[in-house]
């Protein structure tokens, strides 16, 4: 091609010209043409992006959406763009057309505001409705009308409009996750969208007693599972290894028992101020915090704390191993539960939500009927304090208050004896659901005795058939334990908990019927690029061709 004669006869001929005059020397000219030309190869491509997908159906949304139908045009963001919060609405509201603007302003620049005052939706705005005509979407359901346009996003309530806004992020481009400005232009396709949950509950667990995560790290976290539409975030507060929450009546918890970690490193806790501000934040994102006091096994910090709480009256020594089922309370002493009262008292006043995880498992070192009679005063505990319980499936082997939730994890036999006492259960069973399991024989982190778990082992399984005792009407949900043995810092939490997390959602949402690994596969390779904008330093797994485009 004669780029000297192309450049000078295109558009930005004028210019061209008298940096060409100003060039006379050959080897400064050539390096120009060089440089125009792929300048204009870089225009060309943005102006083929300029004009977008077109069809809303081949869409890279995870979790998949239950309804999704086309109209082959292109929605646009402009600088004249808004979010337009319609009148008589939840105050709330407000606050989710700032967040929107907050994840959409920084990389496109476009500055939209939120409007509130009844301002007419004009072309390229963002519209958040609330309106319970659609009995179909229930509490976090939602449909997003789109129109080259006008982009109308509906919902029965706040959370639905939250749930939405995750979707409308992924149809951008990946570049809308950047927190600088990106060239754009910022188009989806036209159509409709109509979403809502197969499981009330979709959630991951942190363990912050093996390792402590700062409040910062489960801040990040939180957002996570916000993008991929989670809504519970269960905190694993106590272990052998540490306490992790002030508790004002029992200072000594954290004045000592927080002070270390697996391998001896420095511990850390949560002071009450720290911890109620993880669960409003929690909140503002429609995530909802269950802490998690594991007894009266994992309590040697605990233990080594307060002697009074051993059966010996002896305090232990503070343990930093990676060794279960050696501690146990004292289940025959009214001090233990003086304690257990007071722990759960300050930490249910703390949590809006309405569970309290009270533990259970592997307590190797309790006797049964100790066992068994602790976890039923327990109970009642909890149950003075507003909460309702929920642990492990061993704690299914006592007489399960009503409403109680068991957490399958290990033995399908303790999560069928709750089904008979009328529990609900939820899923999380240690084959395919634990992230700190190694991805197959040649990861550095994580664990294998429950077995390696792959991208794909984690997608392939449905919560409603896996134990056909534990019908789906049974089911509350899913939940994907983290824990902390292997790991000290977020990052490496993050390797192991992506890119399985986005599995274990569409498995929460998504109806069973509409799943398939040959076709999420795809979607989910195109979410490699978001992952790396966000700064997530996830497992590359070769099932999965990362390199390909968003859809």
């Amino acid at each position: 091609m004669k780029w000297n004669s192309c450049f000078k006869n295109n558009i930005f001929g004028p210019c061209f010209r008298r940096i060409l005059n100003i060039c006379k020397c050959k080897p400064m000219k050539k390096l120009f043409l060089a440089m125009a030309a792929l300048a204009t190869v870089l225009i060309s491509c943005q102006s083929d992006r300029s004009t977008g997908p077109t069809d809303l159906a081949k869409n890279s949304i995870i979790p998949k959406p239950v309804s999704v139908t086309s109209t082959g045009g292109t929605f646009m963001l402009t600088r004249k763009s808004d979010i337009i919060v319609m009148p008589g609405s939840p105050e709330e509201v407000a606050g989710i057309g700032h967040y929107l603007a907050g994840r959409l302003n920084p990389s496109t620049g476009l500055g939209l505001k939120v409007i509130t005052d009844g301002g007419k939706p004009g072309k390229g705005d963002i519209q958040l409705v609330i309106s319970e005509a659609d009995s179909t979407l229930g509490d976090e359901g939602y449909e997003l009308i789109i129109t080259g346009k006008l982009l109308t996003l509906t919902a029965a309530g706040p959370a639905g409009l939250f749930r939405g806004i995750q979707t409308i992020r992924q149809l951008f481009v990946p570049e809308i996750e950047s927190d600088t400005v990106q060239p754009g232009p910022w188009t989806i396709p036209t159509g409709t969208i109509r979403d809502w949950p197969e499981y009330g509950h979709r959630g991951e667990m942190l363990d912050v007693a093996r390792h402590f995560f700062s409040p910062e790290d489960v801040r990040r976290f939180i957002d996570h599972l916000a993008l991929y539409k989670m809504n519970v975030l269960h905190l694993h507060l106590s272990d052998d290894q540490g306490w992790r929450i002030e508790i004002k009546s029992w200072p000594n918890l954290t004045a000592h028992g927080s002070k270390t970690e697996v391998g001896g490193g420095e511990g850390g806790y949560f002071t009450q101020e720290e911890y109620s501000d993880i669960v409003k934040y929690a909140s503002e994102r429609y995530i909802t915090i269950i802490p998690e006091i594991d007894m009266p096994s994992h309590t040697n910090a605990a233990l080594s704390s307060y002697p009074e709480l051993n059966v010996n009256g002896k305090a232990t020594e503070p343990y930093t191993g990676t060794d279960v089922g050696f501690s146990t309370l004292d289940t025959r002493s009214e001090t233990t539960y003086k304690f257990v009262d007071d722990v759960v008292r300050e930490i249910a006043a703390l949590t809006p939500g309405q569970y309290f995880h009270i533990g259970g498992d592997e307590s190797h070192s309790t006797r049964i009927d100790d066992y068994i009679y602790f976890v039923n005063r327990v109970q009642d505990i909890v149950e003075s304090h507003g909460k309702s319980v929920t642990g492990w499936d061993e704690i299914a082997n006592a007489t399960l208050k009503p409403g109680a939730v068991v957490q399958y994890w290990a033995r399908a036999t303790n999560a069928i004896k709750g089904v008979n006492q009328g529990a609900k259960v939820l899923m999380s069973p240690c084959k395919y659901a634990y992230t700190d399991m190694k991805y197959d024989s040649t990861t550095v982190l994580g664990l294998s005795w429950a077995a390696y778990i792959e991208v794909d082992d984690a997608y392939n399984w449905d919560p409603a058939t896996l134990v056909p005792e534990i019908g789906r009407e049974k089911i509350v949900g899913v939940q994907a334990p983290l824990w902390a043995e292997t790991i000290s810092t977020f990052s490496e939490a993050e390797y192991l908990i992506f890119p399985r997390l986005q599995g274990y959602a569409e498995i929460g949402w998504t109806p069973s019927d509409m799943r398939s690994w040959d076709e999420y596969r795809v979607r989910l390779a195109a979410h490699g690029k978001r992952m790396e904008i966000l700064n997530i330093g996830f497992y590359r797994s070769p099932l999965i061709e990362w390199d390909q485009p968003d859809m």
